[in-house]
């Protein structure tokens, strides 16, 4: 008996890809038989590298993690807009795969898991978060690249890659980080 093989999906923004995301991918690929991840566009948020450049950021990345962890399943991304539970379905995949790092992201996933099954009959396939990584998200990462002088502190957070990146959009100075900084500047 051929049984389809086990497709997840997991999407986010990846604005930008941190240790964390990529800790999800590993896990992940030891879960299911395909993991496909799917760089969205979130219009409730700002975004700091467009579709392309988060797209070919996470490829990178993704692609030392296959070339270093080659056990596992096979991993594709892909960006993609419009709602996640449409681009599941098109990728084929019965599951989304998501990472929990604390209560509030809890909260959260939970009633959009709630909300993807009823809309889409899609399962959610919560990670919960390594210590390491309860702290972390990509809206700290951009205060501190837009606040911080010096971004070494970020090396324990994002790889190398999105951290010069990173440099890059600082010494740019890309709008995004120029209006967290003016946010702080008129906080205090």
């Amino acid at each position: 008996m051929n049984s389809a093989p086990h497709i997840v999906m997991y999407p986010g923004s990846f604005d930008p890809m941190t240790y964390g995301h990529l800790d999800v991918v590993r896990r992940g690929r030891r879960l299911f038989d395909r993991l496909v991840v799917a760089v969205g566009h979130n219009p409730g948020k700002q975004q700091l590298f467009t579709l392309e450049e988060r797209v070919e950021m996470t490829t990178g990345l993704i692609e030392d993690i296959l070339q270093t962890e080659p056990d596992g399943a096979a991993v594709e991304i892909q960006g993609f807009t419009g709602l996640t539970v449409d681009f599941a379905k098109e990728v084929g995949a019965s599951a989304i795969l998501r990472g929990i790092r604390n209560l509030s992201d809890l909260q959260n996933e939970v009633q959009q898991a709630v909300t993807n099954r009823e809309v889409a009959a899609l399962e959610t396939v919560f990670v919960v978060a390594g210590q390491s990584f309860a702290y972390t998200s990509s809206s700290l990462i951009k205060q501190i690249t837009a606040m911080g002088k010096d971004l070494s502190g970020l090396e324990s957070m994002c790889p190398p890659l999105v951290i010069e990146k990173l440099r890059r959009k600082k010494d740019e100075q890309h709008p995004l980080l120029r209006h967290l900084t003016i946010e702080k500047d008129d906080g205090d």
